[in-house]
């Protein structure tokens, strides 16, 4: 216990970089409804690229005019997650990418977030993204849109179908090595963090 009371800085809740995950969360029930109420794959897949290249922007406008906050470090990679796993999952569904690729995307993403609930009950500090793991979500965010594309029927089905997997298979390589080195942070998070005192307080 360091003796005085601690504050975490979540900024400003309306800044560029929040509303755009903000945007982001609100438009994936509308990705949903293109793909499954419109039978609109192609629009769907569209909208899932631009829902993907979003994620660079926000980074990026957070750091370039200095708004980095905590709330905006723990929205932006839920975004990222709630995204991955709806389109995974929907995209898996129509028969536009294979189970066990979409599986293997899946099961990266529930460990991670079952790492993280675990370090936030325990009171470990919370571990920011990884420059893999972001590079790794952003390769998958537009692997998967590609491989919407080749399902739907356009002229350029079997080459959009090639992009994803140029984009899928570094992108599930890069997630895999973010893994490797989340699980040790974790560990190395747990067994630093705060031991409460007599009266069980941190």
């Amino acid at each position: 216990m360091s003796g005085k009371n601690e504050t975490v800085e979540w900024g400003p809740i309306f800044s560029i970089p929040n509303i755009i995950s903000f945007v982001r969360l609100l438009l994936v029930p509308v990705f949903v409804v293109l793909l499954f109420g419109y039978d609109m794959p192609y629009a769907a897949a569209w909208l899932l690229a631009a829902l993907g290249a979003t994620d660079w922007v926000d980074g990026y406008i957070a750091r370039r005019f200095n708004q980095v906050s905590e709330l905006g470090k723990m929205l932006d990679p839920t975004a990222d997650r709630i995204m991955l796993l709806v389109g995974v999952t929907s995209i898996a569904w129509v028969g536009a990418v294979p189970w066990w690729f979409a599986g293997l995307t899946l099961f990266r993403e529930v460990v991670i977030a079952a790492i993280a609930l675990t370090l936030e009950s325990l009171g470990a500090e919370r571990l920011d993204v990884t420059w893999w793991g972001k590079t790794g979500a952003f390769l998958l965010m537009f692997a998967y849109p590609f491989f919407l594309a080749g399902y739907a029927d356009i002229s350029w089905d079997d080459l959009a179908t090639l992009a994803g997997w140029l984009f899928g298979i570094p992108g599930l390589f890069f997630a895999y090595l973010s893994l490797g080195e989340y699980i040790p942070r974790g560990i190395a998070a747990f067994r630093n963090r705060s031991a409460p005192n007599e009266n069980g307080v941190t």
